[in-house]
């Protein structure tokens, strides 16, 4: 039983008296010791420069005496040569403008020779006059900063490096790429007699091998074999694949120069090659030229496998395809039907041939819509009656114009019998 007048301690609270104990002992550190001990340099200095007071830390790095810093050196006698520059023409002077300054990077000398990089806040003391009376600085360790910052510019350089590397091999990838593209069309379109031949080849990407090709060469005297496709696929296999029928298709015409013929036998050649688990396919629009040089007009006999229908633009400023239905794709099935049609080429006429890239270019400010057969073909309206490589190079402009809407190679051939009979010429 308690006593009167006496209560019991509350649970705890001799607990609670130690931890303010303990805090309190905790903050007992005096003014010079949080100065001397605080992990940053200080140091006071007279307006000239002189060191008045200085802490233990900032001597510590300098390894320097006390007795040999204060009142015998300037703050400009703690830094590097590049440092006391930088002091005297930016540092003291923003200091004397603006009254204070911070986080400058600079780097004070060691004792030992060695450089230690900080960084530097300063601020005039003024009196109560307004007068200058000393400049506390204070100085705060920067290694880590600096290594990180070191860290930072290697990888930063080796980043440059390494993308430095990628362009040039890019670069070199792009132009080995050109050296084989180019190797699979004709060097140049032979002369024909009669006839205006034009042809351009638009690549979509640099970076990558297309499927597209074209020829015009010489089957006998009198008549000339032409053709234009579009393997399916990009790369290495497609180059491949448009090497052999290149050559298929030449040595099918000059064997029997009749155009089904010929897509007959490349349909034979690509199938039994690639019957296997990876199928290769094309489409092919080949024909046979024979100009009449008593008349001034061209004979024209082609068939399509599964290849866009051609053009034919008249001198009368007329232009319309030349329909080619019900032709397969060559290579797909072991025996294709090909569908074949004929035409006259009068004076002023021009037969087009294109590839699909030319087609499915995207358009609109969504690059959402293609361009599609009909609009082709009023723009090919517009160039009736023009000769062949004013076609072409009208279509080069168009080409141009798709930007980043041109999402496939493009192979164009255009066929124009001249409006007089002089030398004709031919372009690519």
């Amino acid at each position: 039983m308690c006593r009167t007048g006496q209560q019991p301690d509350p649970q705890g609270a001799g607990d609670e008296e130690t931890s303010k104990a303990a805090f309190a002992a905790l903050l007992e550190d005096s003014v010079e010791e949080l100065y001397e001990s605080a992990p940053c340099g200080y140091l006071s200095t007279l307006m000239d420069g002189t060191i008045a007071k200085i802490n233990t830390t900032l001597l510590r790095w300098l390894g320097q005496e006390r007795e040999a810093v204060v009142g015998r050196m300037r703050f400009t006698d703690l830094l590097t040569v590049g440092g006391k520059l930088y002091h005297e023409t930016h540092f003291a002077p923003l200091l004397r403008m603006q009254g204070e300054i911070g986080g400058i990077a600079l780097e004070i000398r060691q004792a030992g020779g060695d450089r230690m990089p900080v960084l530097v806040s300063s601020a005039i003391k003024y009196g109560g006059g307004g007068e200058p009376l000393l400049i506390r600085t204070t100085v705060f360790d920067a290694r880590d900063r600096r290594a990180y910052e070191a860290e930072l510019l290697r990888a930063r350089k080796e980043a440059e490096a390494a993308r430095a590397q990628a362009e040039a091999d890019r670069a070199r990838l792009q132009d080995a790429l050109a050296v084989l593209q180019q190797s699979l069309l004709p060097d140049s379109l032979p002369s024909v007699p009669g006839v205006e031949a034009a042809a351009h080849y638009r690549t979509a990407s640099p970076d990558r091998l297309g499927g597209d090709f074209y020829d015009l060469f010489p089957v006998d005297g009198k008549r000339f074999g032409f053709f234009l496709g579009d393997v399916c696929g990009k790369g290495p296999q497609a180059a491949a694949v448009t090497s052999l029928t290149r050559y298929t298709l030449r040595a099918a015409a000059l064997h029997d120069p009749d155009p089904v013929a010929a897509l007959s036998t490349l349909n034979k050649v690509l199938h039994e090659r690639y019957s296997g688990g990876d199928p290769r396919y094309c489409t092919v629009i080949c024909g046979i030229v024979e100009p009449d040089p008593t008349t001034g007009r061209a004979g024209v006999r082609l068939a399509s496998g599964g290849h866009p229908s051609a053009l034919v633009l008249r001198a009368d400023g007329t232009a319309d395809f030349l329909p080619t239905p019900g032709g397969l794709l060559v290579g797909i099935l072991p025996s294709a039907p090909f569908s074949s049609a004929t035409t006259i080429l009068d004076p002023g006429d021009t037969l087009l041939l294109y590839t699909d890239g030319l087609t499915e270019a995207r358009t609109g400010d969504d690059r959402a819509a293609l361009y599609g057969d009909e609009a082709l073909r009023a723009f090919a309206v517009g160039q009736a009656g023009k000769p062949a490589h004013a076609v072409v190079q009208a279509l080069s402009g168009l080409l141009d114009a798709f930007g980043d809407g041109l999402d496939d190679d493009t192979a164009l051939l255009a066929l124009g019998v001249p409006t007089t009979r002089s030398t004709t010429k031919n372009t690519q």
